[in-house]
């Protein structure tokens, strides 16, 4: 039987849901629920992405550094009419 081994990537990336928000007076506000208090917010769409993905990076550091890990949580989308 032939053995099958998985490469390790150095610069693997780890995948996180957001949570994007239009705001009233105008720009996006942001978070990242894998950490408490992890948010960003923008301009734009594509500045309010780019500010959690720095924030997220953030966060992730200080996890590493006190050797935790992000928490999973289940996170989905529900429509519901009113």
């Amino acid at each position: 039987m032939k053995k099958r081994f998985r490469k390790t990537i150095k610069n693997e990336q780890t995948v996180f849901p957001v949570i994007l928000q239009e705001e009233a007076g105008g720009g996006f506000f942001v978070a990242n629920p894998a950490f408490e208090g992890c948010y960003s917010q923008g301009d734009t769409m594509e500045e309010a992405l780019a500010n959690i993905r720095e924030a997220t990076e953030l966060c992730l550091e200080e996890a590493r550094e006190e050797n935790m890990q992000p928490v999973p949580r289940a996170i989905s989308v529900h429509l519901i009419h009113a």
